[in-house]
């Protein structure tokens, strides 16, 4: 069945704490008192609609996620003249361990806001980069419930007020002229297993967030805020329950879809005219044993539209039914108008971890262009779905193995899809492969999306039947991805979901993009370069080395006159690359050269050199790693190599978090702390600094 709209807004606030609703009446009652409507100046909802010019008023550009900019001053024949017109740092907020930097800079009115991986908040003149204010979030150190470091994606502007979801759970508005905070409300706990990684979505009065923390036995769930007071408007799960359409699609007689995934990665895109709020949802849970999740498991793994007004469920796509690959569909969703056997399409585009982008009508969710439920093998004890959906047209990233795997059972080829139980099985793409969190961009003149991904061989293993534990990772199985990972970045015809041009990168493709009528797509580099692509053919027109790893999209907007491009270079944890707190902002007009390349360690490696405890790793190393590498670290009965030689401490943390050859990832098993002091121990051994 469907809820009502004023069934689903009943149980929006029937699902709040007490002490949240009454704060967010209190603070609403506050600011009509005090003249809270004096911060109603700013952007709306209707100055988001339209591609940007002067600021760059939402994460993705406008309300569809295209990350596009129609300015046209810097382009293909010019951009090799691009300069810095400043640099500006920030403080050294999330700089090094544990923080990764991705966040896409918002400007409205001259003033650059940026937000670190430490929920720092920045406002910065675009004049000059002088810093006017800034908001420390004072996050708990003791957070442990992140999956992939600690970072947020962007801010939301609107009514004068900045918007930042935490990563423990807080939704906090601030005056955007002063940073002042006007309201804070705990929306979920951190201890529960929720995060908040992704910039929320102003529109319409309402701040809507969706939440990270599939990892760790969470209900999916999107929720809607009124933006004047904090005060809780509307939820939706995205497992549904008792009672709720797609609940048949979980075991009967069982809690599984009390803990079943389905987290939300990104933010959301809005068709006005439809009112209706897209985004696309990640894997179930436990990731890696289906055997306690009998059905297809809704609406994990799905494209999902919602009245944007009240929540209520309108339409889904599942991309992977019953998903024990971690296949989760965590790029932003992207819609687009275009006109297909003489008619106009009202569409949206999702680009999978599955290395299709998956195309619908985003009126109603058909396929735009079709898609086939074909068979695909099976595996009886992880309760396999039948079949799968395949996306006409091309895939963007590889999905299958051009030759076995050392060592491993060679299995289907190696193809997506490709079944497992308890012992490894490679297939590609992996669980951390293809389309992940990085934002593609869509030029709306050729019809074109742009999508960052990543070419990854995954080993696969599942089964196993431990219960979900409060604050403990509950995955059920691992998956293990080769550390020579590369990246991918390709150029899709809407039109026909074929390949325009793709090209393979050394490094992994971990920075998202935005694209602009100049005919250029901008991008960024994990060794700290900004790059100019010809968007006609991913030709590379400049590079500029920015200090930093450059792993979040850049913004482009006109101030004073004349075309600008604004960039975070800070690096990422998963994407191993130098840490910064480098704010950019280029110009054809600019006269600062680019700086030396990054000497200093890796994220990874800052990682170990701020917490590694040594000690207390020779205490975890006999309990975990003894038995094959020996108690000594000089090899065991196991076939653990002896670790009494030079090793990298990049290579060491890597190899421990997410295992090589014969040996099983740990990442799911111990946090980040305990891998730290492991490596550390092992750096003893081997005599490395």
């Amino acid at each position: 069945m469907r809820f009502t709209s004023r069934q689903r807004r009943a149980r929006a606030f029937g699902d709040a704490s007490p002490a949240s609703a009454a704060l967010g009446g209190l603070l609403l009652a506050w600011l009509v008192l005090t003249g809270g409507a004096s911060h109603a100046a700013g952007p709306l909802s209707e100055d988001m609609r339209d591609h940007p010019r002067d600021g760059w008023l939402s994460n993705g550009g406008n309300l569809a996620n295209q990350r596009y900019s129609p300015l046209r001053e810097i382009d293909t024949a010019n951009v090799g003249r691009l300069k810095g017109l400043w640099l500006t740092h920030l403080n050294g907020s999330g700089v090094g361990p544990p923080f990764s930097g991705e966040a896409q800079p918002i400007v409205y009115q001259g003033v650059i806001y940026v937000v670190t991986g430490a929920d720092d908040v920045f406002a910065v003149d675009a004049d000059d980069g002088a810093i006017r204010w800034v908001y420390e979030s004072g996050l708990d150190p003791d957070i442990s419930t992140i999956c992939c470091g600690w970072t947020s994606r962007g801010v939301a502007i609107g009514e004068g007020r900045l918007y930042l979801g935490r990563l423990d759970g807080r939704l906090v508005a601030l005056d955007a002229a002063s940073g002042e905070v006007l309201w804070s409300v705990e929306t979920e706990r951190w201890q529960d297993g929720y995060t908040i990684t992704s910039a929320p979505l102003y529109y319409d009065g309402l701040v809507i967030v969706g939440y990270a923390g599939a990892e760790y036995g969470v209900r999916g769930l999107v929720r809607a805020f009124d933006a004047a007071s904090g005060a809780p408007r509307w939820t939706f799960h995205t497992v549904p329950g008792p009672g709720e359409f797609g609940h048949d699609t979980w075991p009967a007689g069982s809690d599984a879809w009390r803990r079943g995934g389905g987290t939300v990665w990104h933010t959301p895109a809005v068709d006005p005219e439809r009112g209706l709020l897209y985004f696309s949802t990640g894997n179930a849970g436990p990731d890696f044993n289906g055997a306690v999740r009998a059905g297809d498991n809704l609406f994990t793994a799905s494209i999902v539209a919602l009245d944007v007004h009240s929540g209520a469920y309108r339409w889904h796509f599942q991309e992977v039914h019953h998903d024990i690959w971690d296949y989760d569909a965590a790029n932003p969703v992207v819609l687009f108008d275009v006109e297909l056997d003489g008619r106009i399409r009202h569409a949206i585009a999702q680009a999978g971890k599955t290395g299709w982008v998956y195309l619908l009508d985003r009126t109603d969710g058909t396929p735009l262009l079709g898609i086939e439920e074909r068979a695909v093998p099976q595996e009886p004890r992880q309760l396999t779905s039948p079949t799968q959906p395949y996306p006409v047209g091309d895939a963007f990233a590889p999905q299958a193995m051009e030759m076995p795997l050392y060592g491993y059972e060679f299995v289907n080829g190696g193809r997506i899809f490709t079944p497992f139980w308890k012992q490894p099985i490679p297939a590609r793409p992996s669980a951390f492969g293809a389309a992940v969190w990085a934002p593609s961009s869509y030029d709306p003149d050729s019809h074109t999306l742009y999508v960052c991904a990543m070419d990854l061989v995954g080993l696969f293993s599942g089964g196993e039947d431990a219960p979900p534990r409060p604050g403990q990772q509950y995955l059920n199985g691992r998956f293990v991805f080769d550390t020579q990972r590369s990246g991918i970045f390709a150029a899709m015809d809407l039109t026909t979901n074929r390949l325009r041009w793709r090209q393979r990168w050394r490094d992994s493709c971990y920075s998202g993009s935005t694209t602009t009528a100049g005919k250029l797509v901008f991008t960024g580099h994990n060794d700290g370069r900004f790059a100019a692509l010809d968007a006609r053919n991913g030709r590379v027109l400049w590079e500029f080395q920015t200090g930093a790893g450059v792993n979040a999209p850049p913004a482009v907007f006109e101030h004073r006159g004349r075309q600008v491009v604004a960039v975070y270079a800070a690096g990422a944890l998963f994407a191993q690359s130098p840490p910064g707190d480098n704010l950019w902002l280029f110009g054809l007009d600019g006269t600062l050269d680019e700086l030396p390349p990054p000497s200093g360690p890796s994220a990874a490696e800052a990682l170990f050199a701020a917490t590694a405890d040594a000690p207390a790793g020779a205490e975890l190393f006999q309990r975990y790693c003894g038995q094959c590498h020996g108690r000594d670290g000089s090899g065991g009965h196991g076939g653990g190599p002896n670790l009494h030689r030079a090793l990298a401490p990049d290579h060491v943390l890597v190899t421990i978090r997410a295992g090589r050859g014969g040996m099983p990832a740990f990442a799911g098993t111990l946090d980040e702390t305990e891998i730290s002091a492991i490596a550390a121990h092992v750096a003893t051994l081997s005599g490395a600094p």
